[in-house]
C-alpha cells in the first residue's frame, strides 16, 4: 500500500493527530473525566464517607472514588499535585495549610462535622475512668504503652496531646506513646491487644466490637473537633460541587448521625 506523505509524516498520521487534538475531542476527554469525583478524606470518616459516596453514585449523580489517610498525609499529597476534587480534613489546621497556598476554591470551605475524643481498651477490659485533671493514667499504664495518632501531624493525635497536656499528664506518659500514622491505625493497635489503651474519636470506637470506651475526654480539655470540607482549586467541576452539596443533604446527615458524628 502506498502512503501519501506531508513532509516526513504519512497523511493518515496527520489525520489521526488532528482528530485527537481538535478542541471537540479535548472536550470529550474532559467530559469523560468529569463524571467522577475523587474525594480525599480523613481516615476517621472512612465508613461514613464510603456509604455516602455509594448513595451519591446510586442516585446517578456521578462516580465516587475516595482515598482515606490522615488529614496531614492527604493535604501534603494535594499540595504536591494529587488530583483530588474534594478534601475533607479532621481539623481546620490542614485545610488552612492548603488554603494558605491558594489551593482551596473560594467560598467552598466549610465546617461539616464534629466529634468527641475517647480513651479505649480491648473489649474484655473492665476498666472505667473518670478523665479529669491529674488522673492516674501513668499508674494505669505501668510499663505498657498507649496508642494514638502521631501528635506531630495526625489530628486525633494533636487533639489527644492537647487534652493530656491540659489535664497535666502528657509529660508523664509521652515516652509510652505509640505514634500511629492515622487514627484508624491506633484503633487497630488496641483491637489486636498490642496496646492496652488508645486515644481515638468516639466514631472510631463505635465501628468495632473489639474495643470499649473506658473514658471520655472533657470537651474543654482540647479545642473543638471540627471537620472541614472544600474543593481543591484547579480540580473544580460540576460533579465536585454536587458532591459537596450532597454532603450536607438529609441523606448524608442520616449516615453521619448513625456513625456518631455531630453534623454542623
Amino acid at each position: 500500500m502506498t502512503l501519501f506523505k506531508f513532509g516526513s509524516f504519512p497523511l493518515f498520521v496527520i489525520f489521526l493527530l488532528s482528530v485527537i487534538l481538535i478542541p471537540g475531542h479535548l472536550n470529550l476527554v474532559n467530559a469523560q473525566q468529569s463524571d467522577k469525583v475523587l474525594v480525599f478524606a480523613a481516615a476517621s470518616t472512612t465508613n461514613a464517607i464510603d456509604e455516602i459516596g455509594n448513595l451519591f453514585s446510586k442516585n446517578n449523580y456521578g462516580r465516587f472514588v475516595a482515598s482515606f489517610a490522615s488529614s496531614s498525609t492527604l493535604a501534603k499529597q494535594i499540595a504536591m499535585g494529587a488530583p483530588a476534587n474534594v478534601y475533607i480534613s479532621a481539623n481546620p489546621k490542614w485545610m488552612s495549610f492548603l488554603d494558605n497556598k491558594g489551593m482551596i476554591e473560594d467560598e467552598t470551605r466549610s465546617d461539616i462535622l464534629g466529634n468527641r475524643l475517647v480513651l479505649i481498651a480491648p473489649a474484655e477490659s473492665d476498666l472505667k475512668l473518670n478523665i479529669q485533671p491529674g488522673f492516674n493514667l501513668l499508674e494505669i499504664l505501668g510499663k505498657e504503652r498507649i496508642a494514638m495518632g502521631d501528635p506531630e501531624h495526625v489530628p486525633a493525635g494533636i487533639y489527644g496531646k492537647q487534652a493530656l497536656t491540659h489535664l497535666g499528664v502528657w509529660e508523664q506518659i509521652a515516652p509510652l506513646v505509640v505514634r500511629a500514622k492515622d487514627v484508624r491505625t491506633a484503633l487497630v493497635f488496641v483491637e489486636r491487644g498490642e496496646t492496652p489503651l488508645g486515644i481515638v474519636y468516639a466514631t472510631d470506637a463505635a465501628i468495632t466490637d473489639k474495643v470499649g470506651v473506658v473514658g471520655v475526654f472533657p470537651e474543654n480539655s482540647h479545642p473543638p473537633i471540627v471537620y472541614q470540607a472544600g474543593i481543591v482549586k484547579g480540580n473544580d467541576s460540576k460533579i465536585a460541587r454536587k458532591f459537596l452539596s450532597f454532603l450536607k443533604s438529609s441523606e448524608a446527615e442520616a449516615v453521619f448521625n448513625r456513625y456518631g458524628f455531630f453534623v454542623k
